[in-house]
Order: structure tokens, then sequence, then C-alpha cells
């Protein structure tokens, strides 16, 4: 079985308000996931979306492929440099809080990361793009605590 995996995260203003879309696909299946955050990043989003994305996985006896526009977590994974990163306990990275979740999701499903260029007619990219930002724009959005806690900077 081969499951693929669409992502995106957007944040208006970066930092603002921002939000994650998903699309998964598996034979004739097809799930669509959002949500949305009064406070947050760009890149915290992009990264947010994978994880959901693979928290939302039923079995990791599947091949799993994650498709991305983001240089920041395809690179991170297919470069090597969060297991360097993991092994100095994130410290001076950003969005540590998020690295940490990944890297136990990666470890379990094994994903193969494909890097997409982004507003490129791609359908499924641009269908994330269009979830990630309407996610953004709801009216009672969910704190990013962690993010926040950091004083809500580029961290």
């Amino acid at each position: 079985m081969r499951i693929n995996i669409y992502t995106d995260g957007a944040a208006r203003g970066n930092p603002g308000p921002g939000g994650y879309g998903i699309v998964l696909e598996s034979g004739s299946h097809r799930k669509e996931m959002c949500h949305g955050f009064r406070h947050t990043t760009n890149n915290r989003m992009e990264l947010l979306a994978v994880i959901e994305a693979l928290k939302a996985l039923k079995t990791n006896k599947a091949q799993v492929f994650i498709y991305s526009d983001s240089k920041y977590v395809v690179d991170t994974i297919n470069k090597g440099w969060i297991f360097g990163w993991e092994k100095k306990a994130y410290k001076g990275k950003k969005n540590p809080d998020l690295w940490r979740k990944f890297i136990v999701l990666h470890r379990k499903f094994k994903p193969t990361y494909i890097w997409i260029k982004g507003h490129n007619n791609h359908p499924q990219n641009e269908r994330c793009d269009a979830l990630a930002v309407h996610a953004s724009m709801q009216k009672e959005l969910e704190a990013d605590v962690f993010f926040e806690e950091q004083g809500g900077k580029l961290i």
C-alpha cells in the first residue's frame, strides 16, 4: 500500500495568524485536513502539517511519500541535519518542540520526502495552500502555545 501526503503551511504576517493544510491519498481514498492558529510562523505550520498528517495514519506498514514545498522541512531530513540537531538536543535551533515530535513520527513511518515547487499549479499543493490559508482566516483560532510562550518571535 502507498500513501501520498501533500502538505502546506501558511502565516499571514509571519509571524501572524497561520494554518496548515493536508491532503492524504491512498488508492481511491482521499482525506483533507486543516487547522489554524492565532499567532505562529510559516515554518511552524509547514512542519506541523507533516506531523499532523503522520499522526493521522492508521498503519506503519504502508510506503509513505510526503510532498512539500517547504525546503525547511524536506532539506532538514533529506540532508540529514535533524540527526545532528537531535544529538545536540536541538540547542539553538528554531521550533525544537515540533522537531522533537516530528522525529518520533519520522522513525515510526519512515516516509520519503519529496520537494515540489510551490504555487506551480500542482493540484494537491494548491489545495493544501487553499486549506492552510482558509484555516488561518477562521475567527476563533487556537493558540500556538509554545510559540506564544516564547514571546511570539521568530524562534
